[in-house]
């Protein structure tokens, strides 16, 4: 059983909740995000009890608070709400077809 030696920085990459790129930016909720979406803002959460989870910052980046369940981590209230996800989804799903005739595969290869 071999274990890998840490190296500083690779331990912890901040995803974009929006577009799944790497985050480089934080917007004015504190949530980390990638330039396209620095002005967006997360919708309203909600938690499994259903109660609103409250966002918020903290030493270790962003997370959620709710009144009955308690702290949440910011990647499991993203999993509960699909909201954002559903979104990502569904772009990834919509497929493009191209339909390539004898004449233009020469161009293409």
């Amino acid at each position: 059983m071999f274990s890998r030696k840490k190296v500083y920085g690779e331990y912890k990459k901040d995803i974009c909740p929006f577009c799944e790129k790497q985050a480089t930016s934080i917007n004015q909720q504190g949530v980390p995000v990638c330039q396209q979406h620095k002005t967006e803002e997360l919708p309203l959460m909600k938690c499994v009890c259903g109660e609103t989870l409250d966002l918020k910052t903290g030493k270790f980046g962003a997370y959620f608070h709710c009144m009955n369940c308690g702290n949440i981590s910011f990647h499991k209230a993203m999993d509960i709400n699909p909201k954002i996800n559903f979104e990502r989804k569904k772009e990834a799903t919509q497929k493009k077809e191209i339909t390539v005739t004898s004449d233009e595969a020469d161009f293409i290869f």
